[in-house]
């Protein structure tokens, strides 16, 4: 199983930065119990509607993976450079970093969750987000690993 289709299947039962997470917990020296708890309070865009869960669940496998524990200058911009990279490859791919406006609602009100969960957005739009954060984070990945 490669780590999209690990993604969608945590998917199922879980929150979408979980899943992302979740799905690149070897990556970033985690156990999957972990990746679930870390990633519990970021779904439905912190629960307020604003940066997507898949995103958020993206910066934190960039930051395991890439970033430095001893800051450098080279190390700040070189981490900088990797989200914006991501930032605007999900947005070419989505339209939008924010799930508000991906689902075209706020989940964060009890109408819009309501609306969301009677017109199915979780289980329609969702998995294309978390599918393209999983794809773009495997090309980031891929290129880190061939010195790029």
């Amino acid at each position: 199983m490669n780590r999209t289709d690990k993604a969608l299947a945590c998917f199922e039962n879980f929150n979408c930065c979980q899943a992302v997470l979740t799905a690149f917990n070897k990556e970033i020296g985690l156990t999957e119990a972990y990746c679930l708890k870390l990633g519990a309070g970021f779904g439905g865009g912190m629960n307020c509607g604003e940066t997507c869960g898949a995103v958020t669940g993206a910066y934190m496998v960039l930051g395991l993976s890439k970033a430095y524990a001893t800051p450098t200058p080279e190390s700040k911009i070189k981490m900088k450079e990797d989200t914006l990279h991501f930032n605007r490859l999900f947005r070419e791919k989505q339209g939008s970093l924010l799930c508000k406006e991906l689902l075209g609602v706020n989940v964060s009100l009890p109408e819009g969750r309501a609306f969301a969960q009677e017109n199915y957005l979780f289980e329609t739009r969702c998995p294309h987000f978390i599918a393209s954060a999983c794809r773009i984070l495997d090309q980031l990945l891929d290129a880190q690993k061939k010195g790029a």
